[in-house]
C-alpha cells in the first residue's frame, strides 16, 4: 500500500532529453512511513472534550443565527443569514463526514479511476454515451454545485446504487444495519421538517432551513471538487498496478479559504487528512507543516486567499470547462477536454 519506487527520476523526458518539469505521476522517492514519522506524536492524539467543543460551538452558532433570523425577520437580514447559516451547516457536516461509509470508500481508493467514490472521472466511452443535456448539467457552472442530493439518490454516471438503499452495491453486507439506521434518521428529519412547515408556515421554513441547506450543498460540492481537481498543473489518476494508496493520496490538493479556514475546521488542509484520516482536524495544519520536507514537490502549496476565497471560483470554472473525461485505457491517465461541448451549446442558442 505504501508505494516506493524512489529509483525513478521525477523529471519528464522529451526528445531533447530530460526537462525540469516535475512529473506528479512519478513514484515518490519516499514511503508513507517516512511521512508518518515526520509528524509530531501529539498530532495523532485525539481529545474527546476538544472535539466535542467544536460540535457545541457550531451548534451554538446555528441556533443563535436561527434565533436572530426569527427575531429580526427583515428582508435585509435574510441574505446574510442564508450565507452564514449554510456555511455553518457545512462546518458541522465536516466534523462528522468521515463516519460515512461511502466517504471511507473514497479515502481507501483516492485517485483510482475505477474504485474512487468522489467526483470520479468519466471514461471516454462513458462520457460519449451521455446525452447532451446530461453533459451540460455536469460541466456547466453552477449546476455541478447542486449535485450532492442527486449523488445521494443515484450516485454518478456509470455507478449504480443509492445511499438510502441498504441493499445497494455501494455497501457491503455488514453495512446493512448502519444504512438502515441512517435512512430511518433521514426519514425522521424529513418528517420533522414537514411538521415544522405546518407549524410556522412553508415560506418561513424555506427561509430558515431550505435556502441554507442549498448553500450547504454548494459549499460541499465546491470544496470536495477542488480537493481533487482544478490545480494549475493537471494531476494524474491511476488504474491497476500503478495505483497505490500513497500515490493516489498525493494527488490531493490543499486549498486556502481565508478566514473560512477556521469556520470549516481546516478542511482545505486535505493532503495529510487523506493519507492519515485518523489525525484530528485541529492538528492538520501542524502535521502538514511537519510533513512538507518529506513531501517536497508532491505537496502543492495553496495560493493564499483573501478573507473570502474568490480566487477559487476561477479554478473551479476552468476545471469544469476543461476536465471532461479520461482515456478508457492506460494505468496513468489525465483529464481530456471535449472541445465540441460548448460549441454545440452556442449552436443550439443561435
Amino acid at each position: 500500500m505504501e508505494g516506493g519506487g524512489g529509483e525513478k527520476n521525477a523529471s519528464v523526458f522529451s526528445e531533447f532529453g530530460p526537462t525540469d518539469v516535475f512529473d506528479p505521476s512519478a513514484p515518490p522517492p519516499f514511503k508513507i512511513a517516512e511521512i508518518r514519522a515526520a509528524i509530531p506524536k501529539h498530532c495523532w492524539i485525539k481529545s474527546s472534550w476538544r472535539s466535542l467543543s467544536y460540535v457545541l460551538r457550531d451548534l451554538l452558532v446555528i441556533f443563535v443565527l436561527a434565533a436572530a433570523a426569527i427575531y429580526f425577520n427583515a428582508g435585509i437580514f435574510w441574505p446574510f443569514y442564508w450565507v452564514a447559516q449554510g456555511t455553518m451547516f457545512w462546518a458541522i457536516f465536516v466534523l462528522g463526514h468521515d463516519w460515512r461509509i461511502s466517504h471511507r470508500t473514497h479515502h481507501q481508493n483516492h485517485g483510482n479511476v475505477e474504485n474512487d467514490e468522489s467526483w470520479v472521472p468519466l471514461t471516454e466511452k462513458l462520457y460519449k454515451s451521455l446525452d447532451y443535456s446530461t453533459k451540460m448539467l455536469r460541466f456547466t457552472v453552477p449546476f455541478p454545485l447542486l449535485a450532492y442530493p442527486f449523488y445521494l439518490w443515484t450516485r454518478g454516471p456509470g455507478k449504480e446504487g443509492s445511499h438510502f438503499n441498504p441493499n445497494s452495491k455501494l455497501f457491503a453486507p455488514n453495512d446493512r444495519n448502519d444504512v438502515i439506521t441512517s435512512t430511518v434518521c433521514w426519514s425522521i428529519m424529513v418528517a420533522l421538517l414537514i411538521s415544522l412547515s405546518f407549524a410556522i408556515g412553508p415560506i418561513q421554513m424555506l427561509k430558515l432551513y431550505c435556502v441554507p441547506y442549498l448553500i450547504f450543498v454548494m459549499w460541499l460540492d465546491f470544496v470536495t471538487y477542488l480537493q481533487h481537481h482544478g490545480y494549475e498543473q493537471k494531476l494524474p489518476w491511476y488504474r491497476g498496478k500503478e495505483w497505490s494508496y500513497l500515490r493516489g493520496g498525493l494527488t490531493t490538493v490543499d486549498r486556502d479559504y481565508g478566514w473560512i479556514n477556521n469556520i470549516h475546521h481546516d478542511v482545505g488542509t486535505h493532503l495529510i487528512h487523506h493519507l492519515f484520516p485518523q489525525i484530528p482536524h485541529y492538528h492538520l495544519v501542524e502535521a502538514t507543516e511537519a510533513a512538507k520536507p518529506v513531501l517536497g514537490k508532491y505537496y502543492r502549496e495553496p495560493k493564499k486567499s483573501g478573507p473570502i476565497p474568490f480566487h477559487l471560483i476561477q479554478n473551479l470554472a476552468r476545471s469544469i470547462k476543461e476536465d471532461h473525461y479520461v482515456s478508457d485505457s492506460g494505468e496513468i491517465v489525465y483529464y481530456q477536454t471535449d472541445s465540441e461541448l460548448y460549441k454545440s451549446s452556442r449552436d443550439k442558442s443561435n
